[in-house]
């Protein structure tokens, strides 16, 4: 089964130096996950300034800048791992670095029949 690992923090939580072990760290599990096969994907993502949020409703679109919640956490990546129970992707989320200092939420995908296949 499909994990979707949610990695929150807050935008001040680490220092530039620290984000870059960090992020060395991450891959570092990331091809250790690869190696596995229990990797399907991973990424940090830019900044919430450089959301964009959209609703439509009713017919009409209302395109906005930034995310949809206002929190002190932000989603700042995600790791996409296939993994046999819930309680294997909670051990997973226990090694990515950001959950030292902020948040990984731990998802099921569901599954769904006759979706194109990714890139």
């Amino acid at each position: 089964m499909k994990y979707l690992l949610l990695v929150y923090a807050t935008p001040d939580a680490w220092e530039p130096e620290e984000r870059k072990v960090a992020l060395g760290e991450s891959v570092d599990l990331c091809h250790t996950l690869h190696s596995r096969n229990l990797y399907c994907s991973a990424a940090p993502l830019e900044p919430v300034e450089t959301a964009i949020s959209v609703r439509v409703r009713e017919g009409d679109a209302l395109v906005t800048d930034g995310p949809f919640a206002e929190t002190t956490e932000h989603l700042g990546g995600y790791f996409l791992v296939d993994v046999d129970s819930m309680e294997a992707a909670v051990e997973i989320a226990k090694q990515i670095p950001g959950a030292r200092r902020g948040t990984v939420e731990v998802r099921p995908l569901v599954e769904v029949p006759n979706l194109p296949a990714g890139k």
